[in-house]
């Protein structure tokens, strides 16, 4: 059984490593760039790459959920068209809401309460995208809006996690701010060299905050 357990761990890392070295390619080489099978292939792969190493390493249920959605997202915003990115955006709202179950089970009976003071900076950020984001979508007001209440309690849920589960509430942090980024960059910011920065930046604090959800909520009694 020992051996089992080193075999799926050491399986789990390999398929992180495979992610990473995808999320460093498509960062360095499509990141910014036209809608390619090649630059979907590459940015769906390294999220997906992370949802095998979950399955390998007995990773909850909800979180491989939560990757495989993810995955499933990256895969239409890579896409062009309007379509696309609702299918996109639909795919990473289910997602949220499977982290935010599996936050709050890991919370445990009774459930963790989220400091207060980090639960309504949250609060406050979301209530700020009626300010500086809402009146730029158009079209996609309510889509948008929805999206940002579901990430923000995904947030929330994630600051109730207990002190060991710390990696995975930075992932969700690292996640909202490269959602905060997207917003910039999609309905904010001009085109130029400040929209490309951004771009490298959102993506590297995606998916770093992917993985540091899946490594975060692994079971306890995992070596």
């Amino acid at each position: 059984m020992e051996g089992m357990a080193v075999l799926a761990w050491a399986s789990a890392g390999a398929l992180t490593a495979a992610g990473a070295v995808l999320a460093l390619v498509y960062g360095a080489v499509f990141a910014g760039g036209p809608a390619t099978a090649a630059r979907s292939a590459v940015k769906t792969g390294s999220v997906l790459a992370l949802a095998l190493a979950g399955v390998a390493a007995g990773a909850p249920g909800l979180v491989v959920a939560g990757l495989a959605l993810g995955a499933a997202g990256d895969f239409f915003l890579s896409r062009p068209g309007t379509r696309a990115f609702l299918a996109g955006m639909a795919a990473f709202a289910a997602g949220h809401l499977a982290y935010g179950a599996a936050f709050l089970a890991a919370a445990g009976p009774p459930l963790g309460a989220a400091p207060l003071l980090p639960a309504l900076i949250l609060v406050a950020l979301a209530l700020s995208t009626e300010v500086w984001l809402a009146p730029r979508t158009g079209a996609l007001r309510w889509p948008v809006r929805g999206y940002v209440a579901v990430i923000t309690l995904m947030a929330l849920a994630a600051l109730a996690l207990p002190a060991p589960r710390w990696p995975a509430l930075l992932g969700a942090l690292l996640f909202l701010v490269s959602d905060l980024l997207l917003a910039l960059d999609l309905f904010v910011l001009p085109d130029g060299r400040l929209k490309r920065a951004i771009g490298r930046a959102l993506w590297a604090a995606y998916w770093s905050g992917q993985a540091l959800i899946l490594w975060g909520m692994m079971p306890p009694a995992a070596p």
